[in-house]
């Protein structure tokens, strides 16, 4: 059987990836693809794209109809339907992603990459081996996608720990990882799903969140915040399945050209996402968002934080053989690449 067919787009919001999904028989069908992605934002341009380019080159065999902007609700809500069959994939950031293999957050701990080289070749080591991993869950997952570094946004200017500890923060309500981090560094989180984030910044139900530059201004949460801290909390990654049931009905010749296309798609997009959280950065300050400069002892107190965090989640979220890898590898980038 053929692997790892498309690449993905994961988003945080998502998330970036590209999904490509096959048609059901020889003739044409319409997959059904879910995403947090706002329409007319860089992931949905080119997972558009993509989808025109493999309708072209299949003659009309492979159809994809993305549902966007999270219409189809939260990533929760998106999961389920997949496991019911109401749709055919989606494009999730990790936390999506981790509702079908829990596992795979070990790439987006906090404070685990200082670059995105580094966490390229580490991702780029370890990505077959989630590949696998969701196959025996049912679903096919494709290269990975960038969200981007995430940052805390705010009302007020966060420089030091005592001053996060004043925000009434966003939390999403699935995110072990970031559960785990406010609680460990004793920040009161509120739990919402990413729709709701807006709003709740409008009401002042929640005085900040995090999140990626571009996904900031994609889901117009910039709009709503006054600062941004200089310290990234984490990278964030994404990327897109499809039910293997769904996928197993491809023709091999289909399949191969949509493996081609989105593979080099996926390259693309990775480019693309990494140009628009600069551009979208610049956006932001030229809007009046003022970047805060991070404290050392708040930097410190994260990282020592981020550190225990990584242990206490080996065995609850992911496997301690997982995170002995990733940092097995992410030494060794760092040891082949002392300047970085």
């Amino acid at each position: 059987m053929a692997k790892r067919r498309f690449t993905q787009v994961g988003l945080l919001l998502a998330a970036a990836g590209l999904l490509v999904a096959s048609g059901r028989d020889a003739g044409a069908q319409e997959r059904r693809i879910a995403t947090l992605a706002p329409p007319g934002s860089s992931w949905m341009k080119v997972l558009n794209r993509g989808s025109a380019a493999i309708e072209k080159a299949t003659d009309g065999r492979v159809k994809t109809k993305y549902y966007a902007g999270g219409s189809q609700g939260d990533e929760r809500d998106v999961v389920r339907k997949m496991r019911l069959g109401g749709i055919d994939g989606a494009a999730l950031t990790s936390v999506g992603l981790s509702m079908i293999y829990s596992g795979i957050r070990v790439l987006e701990l906090p404070r685990m990459f200082d670059n995105t080289e580094e966490m390229d070749y580490v991702r780029r080591k370890m990505w077959p081996y989630f590949q696998k991993k969701f196959e025996q869950k049912g679903y096919i997952l494709g290269e990975p996608g960038d969200v981007g570094f995430i940052y805390f946004l705010s009302k007020a200017p966060v420089s030091s720990m005592s001053d996060l500890k004043k925000v009434k923060v966003w939390m999403w309500t699935d995110d072990e990882l970031v559960r785990a981090m406010f609680k460990k560094l004793g920040v009161s989180g509120v739990p919402l799903g990413v729709p709701d984030v807006l709003p709740a910044l409008s009401t002042g139900r929640i005085t900040g969140c995090y999140g990626s530059p571009l996904v900031a201004i994609a889901l117009q949460w910039a709009s709503k915040v006054r600062y941004m801290t200089s310290m990234p909390m984490s990278y964030a990654i994404g990327g897109s399945v499809v039910r293997k049931a769904v996928w197993d009905k491809s023709t091999a010749a289909d399949q191969k050209i949509q493996e081609t296309v989105a593979k080099n798609l996926g390259k693309v997009m990775r480019r693309t996402v990494r140009r628009d959280n600069k551009d979208a950065q610049k956006q932001m300050t030229r809007k009046g968002v003022k970047i805060v400069e991070t404290s050392a002892a708040m930097v410190a107190e994260f990282d020592k934080a981020s550190q225990e965090v990584w242990n206490e989640m080996a065995g609850k979220v992911y496997t301690k053989w997982e995170l002995k890898t990733v940092l097995r590898l992410r030494d060794e980038y760092r040891k082949k690449h002392p300047n970085k």
